[in-house]
């Protein structure tokens, strides 16, 4: 097995399957299927919300390359007259800077800035968007969810329902008869946000936020993920927000750190120890977590596996799908692609690569003759019970 990962690895530089997760399941008797929201997926490794995903155009080229799935970006809600409580954060993007970063523990990594945050053309742009996305997920082509920021009140006020209502029954009529799956995103600009200074605060809105927007929604319903931040206090404090977070439907785990300093937010590997960091000690405390998605420096099979064994059932990725071409070891196809290759045939640090590693150390063991992705995210639920 490990020297046809070698040749696999060397073949497909110049093209990646379309339906590589049935080549490693045929070659391999590896099963990558993932979930995300309740879809089910042939592998884990996502797109989050983005300036990679405000377009047709590139949801057409991410079905094309293969991605799982891909969370559309962040668009601000607005009640029935078109007021935004959120419209601060329709700032439109300045040109995304990628660059290298130190951690504190010395690993080098890669991070994207830009002082935009979220959708800042028309929302009925969006819900054409959302059409697209739709059609695009019925096919079974590519799961495509939309993604929004409501309005988050102070604790002495109350929420705008009237956003709320408007907002999710706009995105539920583009979206069709089905059940909306849907984003809230609580971004990392928001840690920086003044509105987010109190703890009690952001504990409310994670409390209370998936009500509102169930009881928004029309009779089909919603399923709710809410995108987690780093909020600006310990680790224990993370550990609260989860917990208080715990009536989504799925929990995206967590968004970047911010950089007070220069008031933007990055990533790195200072993001994924963190995120791993307080992960790792959830379980030992008395509360039950919903479906989890890993995000936060996801540059290699490897930290997929790190994520599932934390009880990450699927990953979203930004900054990986924006390198220089000469860091990816393909040399033919779209960045998309590229990413795939390197995330999933790397014969080092791919997905194959480190669960045939688990393998050989008696970490993961196959049943009916294959090993399964998804057993790693079971395996830490049965832990944490």
């Amino acid at each position: 097995m490990r020297a046809q990962l070698e040749r696999d690895f060397e073949r497909f530089k110049r093209e990646l399957p379309r339906d590589f997760a049935a080549h490693v399941r045929d070659t391999y008797r590896i099963d990558l299927g993932a979930r995300y929201l309740g879809f089910d997926l042939p592998h884990p490794v996502g797109k989050g919300s983005g300036q990679l995903s405000l377009s047709e155009e590139q949801l057409e080229t991410d079905r094309a390359a293969g991605l799982a799935f891909v969370v559309l970006k962040t668009a601000i809600a607005e009640d029935p007259e078109g007021l935004r409580s959120m419209g601060a954060w329709a700032i439109h993007e300045t040109r995304m800077k990628v660059e290298r970063r130190r951690s504190v523990s010395g690993d080098e990594g890669w991070t994207v800035t830009w002082k935009g945050r979220g959708w800042d053309r028309s929302f009925e742009d969006y819900l054409s968007l959302v059409r697209a996305a739709a059609d695009y997920t019925r096919a079974r082509e590519i799961v495509a969810v939309p993604s929004i920021k409501y309005h988050l009140p102070r604790l002495d006020e109350p929420f705008r329902a009237a956003e709320y209502a408007h907002t999710t029954g706009q995105l539920a009529q583009a979206w069709g008869q089905e059940v909306l799956p849907l984003e809230k995103d609580f971004s990392p600009t928001l840690a920086g946000d003044t509105l987010a200074g109190e703890r009690d605060q952001i504990l409310r809105w994670l409390h209370e936020v998936p009500r509102q927007i169930r009881g928004a929604a029309p009779a089909a319903g919603v399923r709710l993920a809410l995108k987690l931040m780093n909020a600006r206090f310990d680790d224990p404090f993370q550990l609260e927000m989860l917990q208080a977070a715990a009536a989504a439907d799925a929990l995206i785990v967590f968004n970047r750190l911010w950089d007070p300093a220069t008031g933007v937010a990055f990533g790195g590997y200072d993001l994924s120890e963190r995120n791993l960091r307080v992960l790792g000690a959830a379980p030992w405390h008395d509360f039950t977590l919903p479906p989890l998605v890993g995000t936060g420096n996801v540059c290699s099979g490897r930290l997929i596996l790190e994520y599932a064994r934390l009880g990450c059932e699927s990953v979203q990725l930004h900054t990986f799908f924006q390198l220089p071409l000469s860091e990816y070891p393909a040399t033919g196809g779209s960045r998309p692609q590229r990413a795939l290759h390197a995330l999933v045939f790397d014969p080092k640090d791919g997905l194959i690569a480190g669960m045939l590693d688990l393998e050989s150390e008696g970490s993961l063991e196959r049943r009916a003759g294959e090993l399964r992705f998804l057993d790693l995210s079971e395996a830490n639920a049965n832990r944490a019970h």
